[in-house]
């Protein structure tokens, strides 16, 4: 019989080569182990409601009457929600004609779009054009558009930080580009050197690679580090020279848990630096619903902002949105919640800043918990989560452990998290799936159990890894 297109080797090789180990061999593992019955903690995705964060209440109030608009005409309805989310709600049904069943625009609802451009304008101190901001089902899917529309060829290169979350390096082998990794310095608490940059540049030219575009994570992801005013100069001279598009991967901005070094957009750097840079780099800033205090991650929504982009190329971007119609409407409401909170006077405002602040406050202690609790492991060396959801601790692993893996065909980081996972359900990442330097090993956890339940998880993993390390060694 002759084989079929959808026969694996009859796929599009491109599909066949990424790999995504977030939900990888680790997960499929967790998930198995999970349906034989064992308790699992799945830490290897910052998926803040599964572990238990409670979601806002007047962004969930406001999309409930979305959803279910014959509530409005209810006569008791404001015995069950307050005056402001019912006003909302209101305003966002009038924008979209048909209400969340209907497609909108495929940029996104201009009414919404317009919200967004106020928050960012009050964010960074310059005024935004919703013309120029896609909403977009998560922020990954913008990526995955403007990534798209970079690469031509296989010749073509995309500078990613390594350690760099997997949506770039799987998103590139799909569309069969190139990724010119340029490695962060662990012992800098993960910092970039612009010599390193231009090094790592000048080698993909010689290997024959267009470099066309940088990607910046900030704050960072699996390395939890904030880039400082300075560092993002630094990073958009570095573009403006060597002429790249630079991508802001800002989805963080809200999850910061120090206070030396602020989050501040590329965009606004870029701003205040002034001409000729502020008129001619081009630059997309990505952002979601997905982190930060909201973490509604199941929901999709995200969008990007473009700066210095030509109108004939927006145009070839709103041609390739349009082919999916709609963003997803439902999400877009949650994106015009995020950049337009409630406010001082609001009947709503006291228990959306009690809310936001205690899971902010919260994650900040857990971020120390965690980074306090894997220094106090044997061979565990792990810089404090600055920002972001996760840590990204150092395994020392002994000569043993890497003997051992060796012979089951696995890398040694992978091996070390399978034993994780099945001695006490704590389901992580191997640092291997985000990139590491030769012979270096690290896991990628996030810090987002619950608090009360952070100290006994901690324990669980000092045990193991103390026991791990002293039978290998």
């Amino acid at each position: 019989m002759s084989s079929k297109p959808l026969d694996y080797e009859n796929l599009n090789e491109n599909v066949k080569k990424c790999q995504y180990a977030v939900r990888g061999e680790l997960y499929l593992r967790a998930s198995q182990l999970q349906k034989e019955g064992k308790k699992i903690i799945f830490t290897n995705v910052g998926n803040p409601h599964a572990l238990g964060q409670k979601p806002l209440t007047f962004p969930r109030q406001v999309i409930a009457l979305c959803q279910a608009p014959f509530l409005l005409d209810d006569p008791n309805v404001g015995l069950l929600f307050p005056a402001d989310a019912i006003a909302r709600a209101k305003h966002y049904l009038s924008l979209n004609s048909g209400g969340l069943g209907a497609y909108s625009d495929s940029r996104g609802i201009p009414g919404v779009r317009k919200e967004i451009a106020d928050f960012i304008e009050r964010r960074d101190g310059y005024p935004s054009d919703p013309e120029l901001i896609f909403l977009t089902d998560g922020a990954s899917k913008g990526i995955m558009q403007i990534l798209h529309t970079i690469i031509r060829g296989p010749n073509d290169g995309v500078l990613v930080p390594v350690p760099q979350y997997p949506l770039y390096s799987a998103t590139i082998s799909l569309y069969g580009g190139s990724l010119v990794p340029y490695y962060l310095e662990e012992a800098a608490d993960w910092g970039l050197d612009i010599n390193d940059l231009r090094q790592c540049i000048g080698q993909a030219r010689q290997n024959g690679v267009t470099v066309r575009a940088m990607v910046i994570i900030n704050p960072g992801n699996p390395t939890g580090q904030c880039l400082t005013e300075a560092n993002v100069k630094q990073i958009l001279q570095f573009c403006h020279q060597e002429n790249l598009v630079l991508l802001g991967d800002e989805v963080y901005q809200q999850n910061i848990y120090q206070d030396e070094h602020p989050f501040i957009s590329a965009r606004k750097v870029l701003m205040d630096m002034g001409p000729p840079i502020t008129k001619e780099l081009q630059l997309v800033s990505f952002h979601t619903v997905s982190k930060g205090y909201w973490g509604e991650c199941g929901q999709r929504g995200g969008y990007f902002e473009m700066t210095n982009i030509p109108p004939k190329s927006v145009e070839e971007i709103y041609k390739v949105a349009s082919i999916s119609l709609s963003p997803n409407v439902p999400a877009q409401i949650f994106l015009g919640l995020m950049a337009n909170p409630p406010k001082p006077g609001d009947i709503s405002y006291d228990q959306f800043v009690r809310e936001s602040k205690g899971i902010l406050e919260s994650l900040r202690r857990r971020a120390h918990l965690m980074t306090d609790g894997f220094n106090s492991c044997r061979n565990v060396v792990c810089n404090f989560t600055e920002g972001a959801m996760y840590s990204f601790p150092q395994i020392q692993l002994p000569r043993g452990v890497i003997d051992a893996a060796k012979k089951l065909g696995k890398t040694p980081d992978v091996f070390y998290c399978i034993k994780l996972l099945e001695a006490t359900g704590i389901s992580t990442v191997p640092g291997s799936g985000f990139g590491q330097k030769e012979g270096v090993f690290h896991l990628r956890t996030t810090i987002l159990p619950a608090e009360e339940d952070m100290p006994s998880i901690m324990a669980s993993f000092k045990k193991f890894n103390d026991d791990f390390m002293e039978q290998y060694e």
